[in-house]
C-alpha cells in the first residue's frame, strides 16, 4: 500500500503499487483485495477501479467502512501489504453512437467506478494501451448521498473535467432530494450510466426507460470469489433463448455492468 487517504466521513481512498494491473485494467472493471494474515474475514472483497496512478505505477480504489474488512482497511498504513488480483469483470460499454453528453449517476459509494470513466470519456487518459481519445463533449456527474459529509472525492471529478451536480437527502449540499430529481432537471443526456444502492438503480432504470434513454448499471452485488466459480453473485438477465425468458448471469464475470433494460428485477 502506498497511501490511505480519508476522503469523507467513513470513506477512504487506497493507493496501491500494482503496475501490471494498472496497464491492463479498464474503467468499469474491478479487482479483489484481501488483507493477508487475517482469517476474519477470510475472503477478499471486490473494489472498482477508481483511478490510475501516475506513470501507471499502480491503481487506487475507494471504500466506505461498513464491516470488518473495510474497517481493517481504514486502519491500514503505507507500507502494509495487500493481496490483490485482477482485472476482473467487463469494462464499461462505449456510449451510443453519436453521443455528445453522458450522465454518470452515483449514490452512496457508487461514485467509485466513475472517476476513471470520466477520464476515459473526456480523453484525458488512455487505458490498457489505448491512446487517449475524447468520446463525448460533456460528462454530467450526478452524485447523491444522505448528507454532505458523505460526498467523497468530488473535487477530483471537477479536476477531471466533469460537471458536478450534488444531491443530499437532508439538503446540506446541492439539491435537496434524489439523484433522479437532478437528472430530470439537466439537459437531456445521450447515455446514462449508474452505480449505487439497488433501490436507486431501480428508480434510475425506470426513469431512463420512461425517457427513452440508454442506461447501463454497474451493480454492487456482494461476491465471494470474483472469478465466476462460486455463483454467489448471480442476477436475472433477459435471455430470449431461455424458456423462461431470462437466465442467471454472474455479476463478476458477465458484469458488473448490464443494460438496465436487460435486468429482469430492475424494469
Amino acid at each position: 500500500m502506498l497511501a490511505n487517504t480519508r476522503l469523507a466521513d467513513r470513506t477512504w481512498r487506497v493507493d496501491i503499487e500494482a503496475p501490471e494491473l494498472a496497464k491492463r485494467i479498464r474503467p468499469g472493471q474491478f479487482f479483489m483485495v484481501r488483507l493477508p494474515g487475517h482469517t476474519d474475514p477470510l475472503l477478499g472483497r471486490p473494489f472498482a477501479l477508481l483511478d490510475i496512478l501516475p506513470q501507471e505505477s499502480g491503481v487506487s480504489f475507494a471504500h466506505m467502512v461498513v464491516g470488518k474488512a473495510t474497517g481493517l482497511l481504514a486502519d491500514a498504513r503505507a507500507g502494509d501489504r495487500l493481496d490483490v488480483w485482477g482485472p476482473l469483470g467487463q469494462r464499461f460499454p462505449e456510449p451510443v453512437a453519436g453521443a455528445r453528453r453522458v450522465a454518470l449517476v452515483a449514490g452512496g459509494i457508487g461514485q467509485t467506478p466513475f472517476l476513471a470513466h470520466t477520464r476515459e470519456l473526456l480523453g484525458s487518459h488512455g487505458f490498457a494501451g489505448d491512446p487517449p481519445a475524447r468520446r463525448v463533449e460533456t460528462v454530467d456527474f450526478v452524485y447523491g448521498a444522505r448528507t454532505s459529509s458523505l460526498h467523497a472525492g468530488v473535487d477530483a471529478f471537477r479536476d477531471a473535467g466533469a460537471t458536478v451536480h450534488l444531491a443530499t437527502d437532508d439538503g446540506t449540499a446541492g439539491t435537496h432530494g434524489r439523484v433522479t430529481d437532478v437528472l430530470a432537471a439537466l439537459p437531456r443526456p445521450d447515455h446514462v450510466f449508474g452505480c449505487g444502492p439497488e433501490p436507486m438503480l431501480k428508480a434510475l432504470a425506470r426513469q431512463c426507460a420512461s425517457m427513452g434513454l440508454p442506461c447501463h448499471l454497474s451493480l454492487e452485488t456482494p461476491m465471494a470469489c470474483g472469478l465466476g466459480i462460486c455463483y454467489s453473485c448471480v442476477v436475472k438477465v433477459r435471455d430470449t433463448e431461455s424458456p423462461a425468458g431470462w437466465d442467471y448471469r454472474r455479476v463478476c464475470v458477465d458484469g458488473p455492468t448490464f443494460a438496465a433494460e436487460d435486468l429482469v428485477e430492475f424494469a
